[in-house]
């Protein structure tokens, strides 16, 4: 927005109102990504969840918002950032439900142990380090472009963190499947894709793959989410998601 300096801060809503979040006006913002992310987390109350590559606690909020008793722990790189995720879930009165690590997916906080989370959540950048246009401002092109970490660097992080059985998900461009099942195969399996088509008859963008630590059951592909009608209108079942706190429909699957 014209005449918005580079540190100025806004407060958000999401999940049809049912979060409020403070958010750089500037970089990388909150969008329906890390919704939709949330919203495919197989979790249950009691169970503990990381997310890789936090933000301003996005994906964390949304999921201890629809699922009550979980415990998320996020992990975020960017100080300030960490801060805010700090402040929304505080303000958010998720206080109790999440806890907010500062640090990098390369040398994690001892506190976050390995082999210890039921799930691991994440939505690592999407562009390989040299490809692309990155962005002059510092947090988007962070968040866009591989740094000192690629795709397989967070892939390993996560199953690495993941407890036996444990659940990974992410969600990220479709045309890199391919690299994720690269970075998946013999770490772990049973993988789920999902792709989220943007329209009826349009090729998907973004898919999102949930993947089992030490399973060595086969893909499933399944048949994903249209997230509009015709004219750009939200379909019914992206409505739920992305403003009702809804799951998405995983259950057309193999298990």
């Amino acid at each position: 927005m014209a005449g918005q300096a580079e540190n100025d801060i806004t407060d958000d809503a999401l999940l049809g109102g049912r979060l409020q979040i403070l958010q750089p006006a500037m970089g990388h913002r909150a969008g329906i990504d890390g919704v939709l992310l949330a919203a495919a987390v197989p979790a249950k109350s009691g169970e503990l969840a990381l997310e890789g590559g936090a933000g301003v606690g996005t994906a964390s909020l949304c999921l201890a918002r629809r699922v009550p008793g979980v415990s998320v722990d996020a992990l975020e790189i960017d100080p300030i950032l960490a801060d805010l995720a700090r402040q929304n879930a505080a303000r958010n009165m998720l206080g109790d439900a999440i806890e907010v690590y500062c640090g990098s997916i390369s040398a994690p906080p001892y506190r976050l142990g390995a082999n210890s989370y039921h799930h691991v959540l994440m939505n690592p950048p999407f562009d390989a380090a040299g490809t692309g246009s990155p962005s002059p401002h510092q947090g988007r092109a962070s968040a866009h472009i591989e740094g000192g970490a690629a795709l397989r660097d967070w892939i390993k992080f996560a199953v690495t963190m993941a407890r036996p059985g444990g659940c990974i998900i992410l969600i990220h461009r479709a045309d890199r499947l391919d690299d994720i099942l690269a970075a998946f195969k013999g770490r772990a399996g049973g993988c789920e894709i999902f792709p989220l088509w943007p329209g009826f008859g349009k090729p998907a963008k973004r898919i999102i793959i949930r993947a089992y630590k030490g399973n060595d059951g086969p893909l499933c592909l399944l048949q994903g989410l249209v997230l509009h009608e015709p004219g750009r209108k939200y379909t019914e079942a992206a409505e739920q998601a992305l403003r009702h706190a809804g799951a998405l429909d995983f259950k057309d699957n193999h298990k």
